[in-house]
């Protein structure tokens, strides 16, 4: 099935038309369904869904996001947090969104190889960030005037705050989530789980398990992703 624009283009759509002429958000979705030539909103979201069948999980999870979501994307190491992130922005790339790799781990080169390497066809990668300065101030400079349903990775939630000259985390994850709400961009953040995660009680982690030297407040990612031993699960 090929739509007229990528999803989340055709969500906003929605919304745009919902306020314009004062109608439920659910007769609007309508109209667009049957714009694009499909009796419903529900049938369109269904079609979307079996198409997304054997596409890779950053696929299927670009498709569930929503602008200003903050996403945490989350894993012991060596289960592919990292390669999901990367294929979220690559994926973002593709519908033609600006994509932004924030990292404190990589250098522009290793991140820019590990992007060729998941995409050797693409030709381009997407926008990479590798300054010792990255904080929430600085993601929000950097991102400022982006366009709505940007997305962002940044490269690893727990070392955002790891200089004392840089804010507390909580503060700047809600610097962060202020911002991604006023501004239709779409944040998210690799997480380390704590070694005390024991698959043989649950199969993937959960935010219980996130290894957070420093607090954060609950409720704060509207999306998560967790991985373990070839498991994804989006909460």
């Amino acid at each position: 099935m090929r739509l007229s624009a990528p999803i989340y283009q055709l969500k906003r759509r929605a919304r745009l038309l919902s306020r314009q002429e004062n109608i439920p958000l659910h007769e609007a979705q309508d109209r667009i369904a049957r714009a694009e030539g499909l009796a419903s909103w529900s049938l369109l979201a269904s079609r979307v869904a079996k198409g997304l069948a054997g596409v890779t999980p950053a696929s299927a999870l670009l498709a569930g996001l929503a602008e200003g979501d903050l996403l945490l994307i989350g894993a012991r190491p060596g289960q592919g947090k990292t390669v999901l992130g990367l294929q979220l922005l690559l994926d973002a790339l593709r519908e033609g969104r600006r994509a932004v790799f924030f990292t404190l781990e990589y250098t522009d080169r290793q991140a820019a190889e590990r992007f060729e390497a998941l995409a050797p066809g693409l030709g381009r990668v997407p926008e990479i960030v590798t300054s010792d300065e990255i904080s929430a101030g600085f993601i929000a400079r950097h991102l400022a005037g982006a366009p709505r349903g940007t997305v962002a990775v940044v490269d690893y939630l727990q070392i955002l705050d790891q200089q004392r000259s840089k804010p507390a985390l909580a503060e700047q994850m809600a610097v962060l989530q202020a911002f991604a709400r006023s501004t239709g961009v779409i944040l998210g953040f690799i997480s380390q789980i704590d070694r005390a995660f024991d698959p043989e009680r649950a199969a993937v982690p959960g935010l219980g398990d996130l290894r957070l030297p420093n607090p954060i407040p609950a409720g704060l990612f509207s999306k998560a992703c967790f991985l373990h031993g070839g498991e994804v699960r989006v909460q």
